[in-house]
């Protein structure tokens, strides 16, 4: 995964033409270059950042069918997301769990309410079910949830959802397309449309953010897969259109362990805004969220706002006995949610993020809009399949139900520590058998290890010491000032695997001091 060396492909092959150019290097812009290589297209992704930098790193850490859109009626997008939760477990064993939740049920109408839900939801399910819904009594409860407030509890309704590492699932589906023949940047900014004589988009024009080289890429099909940033892209396409997005923040802060104290996720069904609020364990650590606040500027680090840090800890401290405080907070994390403005009031919102569109303009660019991370499959096929009914390309069959990721073989153990690198977890256990201080964690706060780092600088393209201190490893998210803590360590490292000189590694140390800032409350 030598990124010096894909950068030449693609300067090298400027007189040929990409089947598809897929602009956008998160889950939706992964999951379409996947199926569009995995058939047999020759494939393109291009991302202007990092890899999943945007929302795509920034979930609640569930692959779920969603709970809150049965309460909504929407059956079509729950059973469909239920399916695909089925699949990403089955083809991402070592990056996906089967997580318990349980929902703390206060009065015996609540009881009957969500148990009823819950079989329902179960039944959807059919034989890609996690697990059957069940209602425990309040003993049983509290056994799982040691910290739930117990005044006025009569029981509460145990079900089962996935639950997952969002950018290493996200890494690892671009190591696919690279296995299944396609090329993926990090850091390459699209700047341009190309176009025919007959106003039809036949490529892209974009800028290798490292050389500030530029390069003409000429495609058959050119997909924008942006999230947040779909208006820029459509604006390349036609200057003057309204705006089509307006976004949604939704923020979580992350606790220690003590705050939940069990294996059990807490599933809060309805707080003041009418969202659901989870807290689930995740790498040893608590994360709580989330929040729905309309936004009006898109950041590529969008920043939590007081407010959302308060109605989180606020509502958290209804349910749990020890109510986190902000002190308690070990980092805080905003992502932008992708929502669509309502065609007659500009200032309104109606949310698509969680249902897909595809669409395809006048001049043939195709635009992926909406969808959630459990989807983010079927939106992929769902896209190409589109390309290909429009006569775009030639018709080739999808492959990527039944497609294991990268690294899936035999040999992995998913109660080993290093299960989220797969079958690869022996080439860091290598390293640190040839030099067992490279085994010692760097910081008595976070798992990560010297041979990690440098397994991931040899395999997985970081660019910058954010890449592997935010996404390749969790450490920014598990705990900010940790983070900062080792991060001049991790960017010795880099320097010297990447051919880098000091001052890189001072530069990047700055700007990472500066990145921490944001996400410690």
């Amino acid at each position: 995964m030598n990124r010096n060396a894909l950068v030449s492909l693609v300067r090298n092959y400027t007189q040929k033409t990409w089947d598809i150019v897929v602009i956008g290097g998160g889950a939706t812009g992964a999951g379409i270059a996947l199926d569009a290589a995995s058939r047999g297209f020759n494939t393109l992704l291009l991302e202007q950042e990092d890899f999943g930098k945007g929302t795509s790193s920034r979930s609640t850490k569930l692959i779920h069918g969603g709970v809150r859109y049965l309460a909504q009626g929407d059956l079509v997008l729950v059973i469909e997301a239920l399916k695909e939760r089925g699949l990403i477990l089955k083809n991402a064993p070592h990056l996906t769990f089967n997580q318990e939740f349980v929902i703390p049920v206060y009065t015996w109408w609540e009881v009957l309410m969500y148990a009823v839900g819950l079989k329902f939801y179960d039944l959807l399910a059919g034989r890609l079910s996690l697990g059957k819904s069940r209602y425990i009594g309040r003993e049983e409860t509290l056994k799982r949830l040691p910290n739930l407030q117990a005044r006025g509890l009569k029981g509460g309704i145990v079900y089962h959802d996935g639950q997952f590492d969002d950018s290493r699932l996200l890494i690892t589906l671009i190591r696919t397309v690279l296995e299944k023949g396609g090329v993926a940047l990090n850091y390459c900014k699209v700047s341009g449309l190309l176009k025919s004589e007959d106003g039809k988009v036949s490529g892209v024009t974009a800028r290798d953010i490292e050389t500030g080289q530029k390069l003409r890429i000429n495609s058959r099909v050119v997909i924008n897969a942006t999230g947040v940033f779909t208006d820029d892209i459509l604006r390349m396409d036609q200057s003057v259109m309204e705006r089509t997005i307006r976004p949604s923040q939704g923020v979580h802060v992350v606790l220690d362990q003590r705050f939940l104290q069990g294996k059990s996720a807490i599933m809060i069904p309805k707080t003041d805004d009418g969202r659901v609020l989870f807290a689930i364990p995740w790498y040893d650590k608590v994360v709580v969220g989330t929040t729905d606040t309309p936004i009006d500027t898109i950041s590529l680090e969008p920043t939590a706002l007081e407010e959302e840090i308060n109605f989180i800890l606020r509502t958290a401290g209804r349910y749990l006995v020890v109510a986190p405080q902000r002190k308690d907070i070990l980092s805080v994390y905003a992502g932008l949610r992708p929502l669509a403005a309502h065609p007659n009031d500009p200032t309104a919102t109606r949310e698509i993020s969680r249902r897909h569109k595809i669409s395809i303009a006048h001049s043939g660019l195709v635009t992926v809009e909406g969808g959630k991370w459990t989807t983010y499959r079927r939106m992929a096929q769902d896209a190409i399949d589109k390309v290909m009914k429009a006569g775009m390309l030639e018709k080739k069959d999808c492959v990527t139900s039944n497609l294991p990721v990268y690294g899936i073989g035999d040999g992995y153990l998913k109660k080993d520590r290093y299960h989220i690198y797969g079958i690869h977890a022996d080439e860091i256990k290598t390293l640190v058998h040839q030099d067992p201080d490279m085994g010692k964690a760097m910081h008595p706060d976070l798992p990560y290890n010297r041979a990690e780092i440098i397994w991931i600088c040899r395999n997985e393209m970081p660019r910058k010491l954010e890449d592997v201190l935010a996404r390749r490893t969790r450490a920014l998210l598990l705990d900010a000032r940790a983070s900062k803590d080792i991060a001049p360590d991790v960017a010795a490292i880099m320097a010297k695997e990447l051919e880098l000189d000091e001052a890189w590694a001072k530069q990047q140390i700055e700007e990472y001091n500066a990145l921490v800032e944001k996400y410690i409350c």
